[in-house]
């Protein structure tokens, strides 16, 4: 019997989820097996999206368990997701957060077997929240006005 795996999965309109995949493998690669990505495609229906998805997690045993980002809260990618995660028994203890971006992706990669419950979620919030930033690049001009 394998060990008990929890697979973060990413669910996205679009390529995002499948383009987000491409990106964490630059900082996790020893993890990027445990990563699952399913985006509905354009032109796609929300059934054709149901059968991709449930091939994806097809993998799943019955002890593992999943940590789902997904880019809108509300959206069809995340709503059909979690009806074939209810089908297949993994909603009740899935862990699911909206919203998604990279820090949050490359956070929740790492620490989704570290922490549990409100703790892995705040953490990851926390770093995708802090994540959001301008980036303010300070000219000579200021510089020369500290230095008076």
């Amino acid at each position: 019997m394998g060990e008990i795996m929890k697979y973060l999965v990413l669910v996205s309109h679009g390529g995002f989820a499948e383009g987000l995949k491409t990106s964490l493998a630059m900082f996790a690669e020893d993890k990027i097996d445990q990563v699952i990505a399913v985006g509905l495609e354009n032109g796609k229906s929300v059934d054709d999206f149901a059968v991709v998805f449930r091939e994806a997690i097809s993998g799943l045993t019955a002890d593992d368990s999943v940590l789902v980002l997904a880019d809108i809260v509300g959206g069809s990618p995340l709503t059909t997701a979690c009806n074939v995660l209810a089908e297949v028994g993994k909603l009740d203890d899935a862990t699911i957060l909206g919203g998604m971006n990279l820090p949050m992706a490359v956070n929740s990669l790492v620490m989704k077997d570290v922490l549990e419950g409100s703790d892995l979620v705040s953490t990851v919030l926390g770093e995708a929240s802090s994540a959001l930033q301008e980036f303010v690049i300070a000219s000579d001009d200021d510089e020369d006005d500290d230095e008076i």
